[in-house]
């Protein structure tokens, strides 16, 4: 009896029946989480391309329309309609105008202000309409949800509360003369 036991465990240490189930369990995690991180990067780097370029547009709209008032809703909704891949894109897309000196110049703050929908809603940033020749820089914030939070980039990347990441934009132009 307790030959044959023995047999049995040495006939099943001989035997290689699971040694691709055991590749495929070890390498599956490292391919998953390549390509959760390869389509999670890939939506990523559409929006921002999507919002930069919506918002290269409406200020070349701005620079040529001269006299026409610009305002914030008006930009909003114009950036919203041109990027269409950033859902939920008017309330989550918060913008930033200000004046700067180009011969006395002054960075803006490193600390972008963004949408946060865990919080209760901020009104408008500074928004400040310019004068002739002034030079103005409009920032957008747009806050998107990862796809798959747990694969390697969207754990990598810095969130709110809400789990959304930043997607931050700049564009500058000087207001034409009327």
């Amino acid at each position: 009896m307790m030959r044959r036991l023995l047999q049995k465990i040495r006939s099943f240490h001989l035997r290689d029946d699971g040694t691709v189930t055991v590749q495929f369990v070890i390498m599956f995690p490292f391919y998953m989480g390549l390509f959760m991180s390869s389509v999670e990067l890939g939506l990523m780097t559409l929006r921002y391309s999507y919002l930069e370029r919506s918002l290269d547009m409406v200020v070349r709209d701005i620079r040529l329309s001269t006299g026409a008032p610009i305002t914030h809703d008006a930009i909003v909704s114009e950036v919203c309609a041109r990027a269409g891949v950033i859902p939920s894109c008017s309330e989550k897309l918060k913008l930033e105008m200000v004046i700067r000196d180009p011969r006395n110049w002054v960075d803006l703050p490193a600390e972008t202000v963004c949408t946060d929908s865990s919080e209760e809603a901020q009104p408008v940033t500074v928004f400040e309409g310019g004068r002739e020749n002034d030079m103005m820089v409009l920032r957008a914030c747009a806050k998107v949800t990862t796809i798959f939070p747990g694969s390697w980039i969207g754990s990598a990347l810095q969130r709110d509360n809400n789990g959304d990441y930043a997607l931050v934009v700049s564009n500058a132009f000087v207001q034409e003369p009327r």
